[in-house]
């Protein structure tokens, strides 16, 4: 475990991102407190269950008016994400 400052932090950025990428833990400390510096994965949510649940209502709402994009085959699916 690595035990850092902001102002070493701000020096030295790629140092310790990359010592977060390879796996080691780093903490940062300021006068907010500590915090814990972690690469996010493929797998990691950048939205909060709240919103994400609010859009996939929304899309069902548009759904339900009419809204959606029908697609039956293999090629109108191809040509639909083409356009996307």
């Amino acid at each position: 475990m690595t035990v850092v400052s902001i102002r070493d932090f701000r020096a030295n950025q790629s140092k310790y991102l990359g010592l977060a990428a390879g796996g080691e833990s780093v903490i940062l400390t300021s006068r907010a407190g500590s915090f814990k510096i972690v690469p996010v994965t493929e797998d990691d949510s950048l939205v909060s269950k709240k919103e994400f649940l609010a859009r996939v209502d929304e899309a069902r709402k548009s759904i339900a008016e009419g809204k959606g994009t029908s697609v039956s085959s293999k090629e109108e699916l191809d040509s639909l994400l083409a356009s996307l």
